[in-house]
């Protein structure tokens, strides 16, 4: 059994959708469907099974979670809304339920891929993307619920021999298809095509954190890139599996990213390719983001080569023109 939490959000069920290119439909997905927008993320997806996450918790913690062999977990539950302040609840749905998974992975003896984010960086700027202690500064109750966690697994890496794969992404920008649930948090490449496709003009903010207008930048990662890099961690991807079937033992947190940094300004002529010309229209900089908003983000990708994945990411003007497909055939 294969393991997805959140399931049917963004990453989630596009993380789905990549387990079953690879031949696997024997999944269990986690989420919560407060908001039913989400079964959209689903059309064509196969699973097994299915659990709200307030019902999988409480299995895991009274040990009443009766599953066959688990092949892996992917533990990409969170919630992500940057703007959250309830730090009660963001502490417990982000990081002590990871931790009973964590141990639950550990008993199982499965390997255990999460999600991480680049939010722990706070307002680094160049060359301070590199998952140290010095760089770790989160500007919000989010990128701090994300942050303790990946220091309780490197603590617990570090102090005792833990014999499976434990491995923690920090995805930066992430975009692509079905995100359309996410509102306001959706990522900015979704809300320009969003425009381009409603209005024929794409708005992007004027100068702001030291950059000029739609000169923010931000390192984007194409979804379907973090979906492959969550399969080959957990070895369930035909690439990491190979001919020998030897089992390896991956272990760390990581950077999850394309490794470049691309400005708003660039992002919207990469969708005036796909689209046709469009008007670009400046707006002022959102007064309730100026102390929560990363202006530049780029990762360092060391970590995850040194770990073994030496796949290229997807490049901007690819992952943008599927993103557009896609979002047209839905009608956003």
């Amino acid at each position: 059994m294969h393991i997805v939490t959140g399931g049917a959000g963004f990453i989630g069920s596009n993380l789905v959708h990549e387990l079953n290119r690879q031949g696997i439909i024997d999944i269990l997905v986690v989420d919560n469907f407060a908001d039913s927008r989400k079964l959209f993320n689903l059309h064509g997806a196969r699973f097994v099974d299915y659990m709200d996450k307030r019902e999988f918790r409480r299995a895991l913690e009274e040990k009443a979670l009766r599953l066959s062999k688990v092949s892996a977990i992917y533990h990409q539950g969170a919630c992500s809304n940057t703007l959250v302040d309830d730090g009660v609840y963001m502490m417990d749905n982000n990081f002590t339920t990871s931790k009973v998974l964590l141990h639950y992975a550990l008993e199982q003896g499965a390997p255990f891929v999460y999600a991480s984010t680049a939010a722990v960086y706070g307002l680094s700027g160049p060359g301070h993307f590199t998952p140290t202690l010095k760089n770790e500064k989160p500007l919000n109750i989010y990128g701090f619920s994300k942050l303790a966690f990946d220091h309780y697994v490197r603590s617990l890496l570090g102090k005792e021999t833990i014999k499976s794969t434990v491995v923690g992404l920090r995805y930066f920008n992430v975009y692509g298809p079905r995100e359309q649930h996410k509102g306001r948090m959706a990522s900015v490449i979704h809300h320009f095509t969003k425009q381009i496709l409603e209005t024929g003009r794409v708005r992007l903010f004027e100068g702001s954190g030291g950059y000029g207008n739609g000169e923010q930048r931000r390192d984007f990662v194409y979804v379907r890139d973090l979906a492959r890099l969550n399969l080959f961690f957990a070895q369930t991807s035909a690439l990491e599996r190979g001919t020998a079937g030897e089992e390896r033992i991956y272990q760390g947190v990581v950077n999850a990213g394309s490794g470049q940094a691309r400005t708003f300004n660039e992002v919207a002529r990469a969708l005036m390719s796909v689209h046709g010309p469009a008007q670009i229209e400046y707006i002022p900089f959102p007064a309730d983001l100026d102390t929560r908003y990363q202006h530049f983000t780029e990762a360092d990708l060391t970590g995850l080569r040194a770990l073994g994945y030496d796949q290229p990411m997807t490049q901007l003007k690819d992952g943008i023109q599927e993103t557009f497909a896609a979002m047209a055939e839905m009608a956003v």
